[in-house]
């Protein structure tokens, strides 16, 4: 047998199958980036046909340990937070991107006309998060999505403060505390991963034209202690575990 024909054939099926293997692995579920570029994925109500294909209602899989610290994963995080950008948000998740990972940024910069009110919170890249304490109180909050565009706001609850434990682009991992603003923003986000937007959480909706007015008349609370028949947000969210565990109770 000729060894160095026989190895150049081992060669090529090595490399073969592995095209193979990423090739048969759903687009949603890589990092990688389509020609076409990114665009926001938007909810869909409960029932409505694609509901159950759409990356916002599906779990989200976690970085895995190879794939920190290279290119790949710095080029899809540069992406992810240019959508946000472009969009004016202060928030994103990989999943309304169409990507079924655990990846989120947060950031609100003092600019932003819509938040500038409520303070700048730092530009932060969470992988692979879960939250490992909360507070005892909550706040009252008007959401809006990227993923909801031209819907109404949303009324819900979210913690006060949230502890949180997450990894870095270079697979390090990381521990923290958010409160305020920062706090909302994150839980969020955490919603997305958990499947789904503030659409199926909320029962009381408004206009951001109502809205707006209502506050001023101080006939809404802004930003207040939340009363106990507030949905949370990110209800059935279990301390210290992943979105995977949480994902297989679904």
């Amino acid at each position: 047998m000729n060894v160095s024909i026989s190895f150049r054939w081992l060669l090529a099926t090595v490399v073969f199958g592995a095209v193979q293997t990423c090739q048969n692995e759903p687009m949603a579920l890589t990092l990688a980036i389509p020609k076409e570029g990114f665009s926001v994925v938007q909810q869909q109500p409960a029932g409505a046909p694609g509901r159950t294909t759409s990356a916002l209602y599906q779990t989200p899989r976690s970085i895995r340990p190879e794939e920190f610290g290279t290119p790949e994963l710095q080029r899809f995080t540069d992406s992810l937070y240019a959508v946000m950008v472009r969009q004016a948000g202060v928030g994103i998740a990989a999943n309304q991107i169409g990507k079924r990972l655990q990846i989120f940024f947060i950031e609100a910069k003092a600019t932003n006309p819509r938040y500038k009110v409520l303070g700048p919170v730092a530009k932060q890249l969470f992988i692979n998060p879960r939250i490992t304490q909360v507070s005892s109180g909550r706040k009252n909050f008007w959401h809006g999505c990227l993923s909801a565009a031209d819907e109404k706001r949303g009324n819900v609850a979210t913690f006060e403060w949230i502890a949180y434990r997450c990894q870095n682009l270079d697979g390090s991992w990381r521990e923290g505390r958010l409160d305020g603003f920062a706090a909302v923003i994150f839980q969020h986000e955490f919603r997305h991963l958990m499947g789904g937007t503030y659409m199926d959480i909320a029962r009381h909706f408004e206009s951001k034209t109502d809205l707006d007015q209502k506050i001023q008349q101080g006939k809404l609370p802004f930003f207040a202690v939340a009363s106990d028949s507030l949905p949370l947000l990110i209800q059935g969210f279990e301390r210290d575990k992943t979105v995977d565990e949480f994902g297989l109770k679904q």
